[in-house]
């Protein structure tokens, strides 16, 4: 792929066998951002996990401190008091078999789906439409629940999800450029710790690999993995 003039300067301030201080990072992933728009940062951990085994297949959600810098629309499938809670919440959609139908028409503009369990069989039937797209509710993230308000009001306040990939790496949005170096640094801490607190039982030897933060299109900029876990101590 052919790079431009401006990602080829500012990969230079990149040391690419270098880990950096988490401040550090976050402030370099913002200096190496080299498109016009408002980009996403990610972060990329490396982790020793086989996800074929049940207990390192690690799936979860977490609300991040400053949120990612996107207000998801959220579809909640209730009825009753359980659909007016979520409506009252802020939920963008609201309804039950008349949504599910309009779903299963191809209509798809939204970013979260929760449900109470009574629905699940009904929204079940589009498994293998919602499955591929990761929008299926699960109770392991928060999104199959009687709580559909504190659901609703965690997604918009910059609730994520995480999920080990069939290499067993996690990759998350963490928030966007315009964010500050320490705004950035606490969503990164805040998550390597759910990661840290997680892991299996049955991992041998390293498990977390690679650490690594980029912008949409930029350069990736690896963490140190010791100041991390340094600033983690610090937060407390």
């Amino acid at each position: 792929m052919k790079r431009g003039k401006r990602y080829l300067e500012t990969l230079k301030l990149v040391d690419k066998t270098k880990e950096y201080p988490l401040l550090e990072a976050t402030d370099l992933v913002k200096k190496t951002s080299t498109v016009k728009f408002d980009a996403s940062v990610e972060v990329a951990f490396r982790l020793n996990l086989d996800p074929r085994k049940a207990e390192q297949n690690l799936r979860g959600a977490i609300v991040l401190p400053h949120g990612t810098g996107k207000t998801q629309t959220v579809v909640v499938i209730a009825m009753g008091d359980k659909a007016k809670e979520a409506k009252d919440a802020g939920a963008d959609f609201v309804g039950d078999a008349d949504l599910i139908e309009k779903i299963s028409k191809g209509w798809f503009d939204f970013d979260v789906i929760v449900a109470t369990p009574d629905m699940m069989a009904q929204l079940g039937r589009l498994g293998r439409v919602l499955g591929p797209k990761g929008l299926m509710p699960n109770p392991k993230t928060g999104t199959v629940t009687m709580d559909v308000a504190n659901a609703v009001k965690e997604i918009k306040a910059g609730k994520i999800e995480y999920r080990v990939d069939r290499v067993g790496n996690i990759h998350a949005v963490v928030g966007k450029v315009s964010f500050t170096k320490e705004q950035l640094a606490e969503n990164i801490h805040t998550l390597y710790e759910r990661i840290i607190q997680l892991r299996p039982n049955t991992v041998r030897g390293t498990y977390l690999r690679n650490l690594t933060v980029t912008s949409s299109m930029g350069p990736g900029i690896k963490i140190s993995r010791d100041d991390i876990r340094d600033f983690r101590r610090e937060a407390k």
